[in-house]
């Protein structure tokens, strides 16, 4: 390992990525639309009434907003391990 390398703390070879790797445009874009996304659940935090076929539940709209922004995500890596 070459000392550049140990003072940054970078594996030479290896998996582990700095800063200036992760920050390209495509990084940039998903980090402000998890943002926003975060923001728009955290500013609905009302109490509402979901149904799902036949239970109704009240729960606060942020939960729900959350819970379907989780399985999204789930569903685009899926879709994304798949693709490669």
């Amino acid at each position: 390992m070459t000392a550049k390398a140990k003072k940054s703390g970078l594996k030479v070879g290896g998996k582990r990525r700095g800063l200036s790797e992760m920050l390209t445009p495509k990084g940039i874009t998903v980090l402000l639309l998890v943002v926003l996304a975060l923001v728009f659940i955290f500013e609905n935090t009302r109490k509402t009434e979901i149904r799902l076929l036949v239970p109704e539940v009240t729960m606060p709209l942020w939960l729900a907003l959350l819970g379907v922004g989780v399985i999204g995500a789930l569903c685009g890596a899926l879709f994304m391990s798949r693709r490669r």
